[in-house]
């Protein structure tokens, strides 16, 4: 399978990126062609400029590059921090930008004098891991976990992404090096076994 993998972390290092390359490199291993991309290694642009609002627009490179490569993946897994009950800037910006209108998803009649979305993509499966300091049980009661609505429903639902499955790793402050061992060897085999599957 070819799989798009995203990593969105500022800090080069930090346990995001444990968790990236472990999932490339059980992927890789499996025989799975991964196409890596840490958004703030490469100086990804979140901004999403007047010029590209136009369906027909032509793309900066790296743009372009992201959308060919994500239009063609078989799988998604996407790693990032929770920051306030919500992806980070870049993140939401990559999505603004390469989750194109008329590549990603368009909109069709509905029959009833409006318009649904449509799904372009052909992901078999979207794996979203997040990190947090607040464990889940109590973000659940306290907010209702806002992350997965919003990929689960409102990212992957209006790209008929059908698979998506939300591995939430926290508390990162509190863990321990065995427990963070275990969530390396978890989160790998956890997308392993989506490529299997999906």
């Amino acid at each position: 399978m070819r799989i798009s993998l995203i990593l969105c972390h500022p800090a080069q290092g930090s346990f995001n990126h444990a968790l990236a390359q472990a999932c490339a490199g059980a992927l890789r291993e499996a025989g799975h062609e991964v196409e890596f991309h840490d958004l703030h290694a490469e100086g990804f642009d979140p901004v999403f400029g007047p010029e590209e609002h136009k369906r027909d627009a032509v793309l900066p490179p790296l743009v372009e590059r992201h959308v060919e490569q994500l239009c063609a993946a078989d799988g998604l897994v996407i790693v990032h921090p929770n920051y306030w009950c919500r992806p980070p800037a870049m993140l939401c910006g990559w999505v603004d930008r390469v989750l194109r209108p008329g590549r990603a998803y368009r909109f069709v009649p509905d029959g009833k004098g409006g318009a649904r979305p449509e799904g372009l993509l052909k992901l078999r499966f979207a794996a979203v891991i997040t990190t947090a300091n607040t464990p889940p049980d109590k973000e659940q009661a306290l907010y209702g976990d806002p992350l997965d609505q919003h990929w689960r429903k409102i990212v992957f639902g209006l790209c008929g992404v059908q698979r998506v499955e939300r591995l939430a790793v926290a508390p990162v402050i509190t863990s321990t090096e065995e427990q963070r061992r275990s969530w390396l060897a978890n989160t790998a085999a956890s997308v392993l076994a989506l490529t299997r599957e999906g």
